[in-house]
């Protein structure tokens, strides 16, 4: 399923104080209910106040479809009810096109999403996403064909909402969309909807290697989800260190995705005191937080103005600028054991054992610790001090750097001096560095077992270790240049900032 945007940061879009997202196009609130009257509207009809300010229109639903064009399925206007191009199954929606007009006039975003939980989508290749960023490029966005789906209207970007299948040919898409926008006179949106268990099944590997504008995490139907919010399986903190430490895109803004009504959604919908409460704790808590997502606009509206109250509440809470909260627990001790429920201070967040915990803290999904907030205070200095390799009886998480010492074998030269070996047994979290076959690897997201050079993609191949550091590029073929050498440049400026909690305030 997918949502409405409700509220968003100014630094996703400069001109908004907080972003609002809802999805428009499923009347999923018809799927359960008789009321005719309180169907999903047109699109135009939710423009009309500032409760909303991005509409993801969902969905293209097939990619490849009869006469190899996609085809679009909105409850209002579908192949099955609407009357398609010759040759195609892609319906003729013109007769919306001067209601998205008339939503961006207002100041909308209005994209268009691909996927959706029943959607026959993927690629084959990297060339085949490659071909179908240019197809939707022509038939949505800045480009040109007979065949446009909303007339003259021009959409503001793409939305990726893959709930099936792998991760092949999605890089390529969104790389190909971003060179055919950089010459547009419009900015353009990339944006994509996983599920909050990280990583996600099918985009986990894409939006660590390509740059997204917004993530829309999807915290509902899923064990890490809205219900489980007051417990340490609640993992907003994972996604936030995802945004700071990993995603390509430093200012990318993570999305809290919510249910619009109890019908919306199998599990996670919360009344609107709780959300509320919720995304007001997540935006005082973390600088990746973005705003709400609602699945969807026709459930949000009749649910007593769901998404008016959410985004009151946000702005409420203040939409510039972020103040990290003070680090009111203690700094985490090496060599401590600590009990389910303590909480620490490390690295730049406020941790709590989910269990007996007696690892460094961090923000592996499947280790012993969460995080509940982004930290600030000079006591946890401390931390800085302990080992970044960490031991339980059931893994070990390593993050390795050029400081790291180990008594496996490791080359002396060049940029791999004083790197460990690359381990099977060992977890890396991202960003971490090994040696392997005679060369220096950087890992993109937590693995173990994942060979350096394997088809998981899960290390950055840095070149051989007695050349110089910019060889490696020519070594990663598909995966544009200009895109490696930015992942790693802001790789490697984050992992110098200061890690300690410390008082910071940043201007979004």
């Amino acid at each position: 399923m997918r949502m409405t945007v409700l509220a968003m940061t100014t630094s996703w879009r400069k001109a908004m104080v907080l972003a609002r997202k809802s999805y428009w196009g499923q009347n999923s609130y018809g799927a359960t209910h008789t009321d005719v009257v309180n169907y999903q509207q047109r699109i135009g009809y939710y423009c009309g106040d500032d409760a909303v300010d991005v509409f993801p229109v969902a969905f293209v639903d097939v990619f490849f479809s009869t006469g190899d064009l996609p085809s679009l399925n909105l409850a209002t206007c579908n192949p099955t009810d609407n009357a398609t191009f010759s040759g195609t199954l892609l319906p003729d929606c013109s007769a919306l096109a001067s209601d998205i007009e008339t939503c961006q006039a207002a100041g909308k975003l209005v994209t268009i999403s691909l996927g959706g939980a029943n959607g026959g989508v993927g690629f084959s290749s990297d060339a085949q996403g490659t071909a179908f960023a240019q197809t939707i490029w022509d038939l949505f966005l800045g480009g040109s064909s007979s065949t446009r789906p909303f007339g003259s209207a021009v959409l503001d970007g793409v939305d990726l909402d893959i709930e099936g299948g792998g991760g092949t040919g999605y890089a390529a898409f969104v790389t190909e969309i971003r060179s055919l926008a950089s010459g547009a006179s419009k900015q353009y949106y990339i944006t994509a909807a996983p599920q909050c268990v990280f990583p996600d099944a099918s985009l986990g590997s894409v939006i660590n290697v390509v740059a997204f504008d917004a993530i829309y995490v999807q915290f509902y139907d899923n064990p890490c989800g809205l219900p489980f919010f007051e417990t340490t399986t609640w993992n907003f903190g994972v996604w936030d260190n995802w945004a700071r430490t990993t995603s390509p895109n430093p200012n990318v803004k993570v999305f809290l995705g919510a249910p619009a009504a109890s019908h919306a959604a199998g599990t996670g919908y919360q009344d609107l005191a709780t959300l509320s409460s919720y995304a007001v704790q997540m935006r005082q808590s973390f600088p990746s937080f973005g705003g709400v997502m609602l699945w969807d606009e026709s459930q949000a509206y009749v649910n007593d103005r769901y998404d008016l109250g959410i985004k009151n509440a946000l702005v409420a809470a203040g939409g510039t600028g972020f103040t990290f909260p003070a680090c009111s627990a203690p700094a985490y001790v090496a060599g401590t054991a600590y009990s389910g429920g303590s909480k620490v201070s490390y690295d730049g967040y406020i941790y709590e054992a989910k269990y007996y915990a007696d690892d460094v803290p961090s923000n592996d999904p499947n280790g012993d610790w969460s995080a509940s907030a982004g930290g600030s205070s000079s006591a946890s200095s401390a931390s800085s001090s302990a080992t970044k390799t960490t031991t339980s009886t059931s893994q070990t998480t390593t993050t390795v750097t050029s400081t790291t010492t180990s008594a496996s074998s490791s080359p002396t030269s060049g940029s791999c001096a004083g790197i460990a070996a690359w381990t099977s047994s060992v977890a890396y979290a991202g960003g971490s560095q090994v040696t392997y076959n005679g060369d220096l690897w950087t890992s993109l997201y937590w693995s173990q077992a994942s060979t350096p050079g394997g088809s998981a993609g899960v290390w950055v191949d840095d070149g051989p270790c007695v050349v110089s550091r910019r060889d490696k590029y020519y070594k990663r073929t598909h995966i544009p240049l200009s895109e490696v050498i930015d992942q790693i440049t802001q790789k490697h400026r984050k992992s110098a900032r200061d890690s300690t909690c410390k008082v910071k305030v940043e201007n979004e």
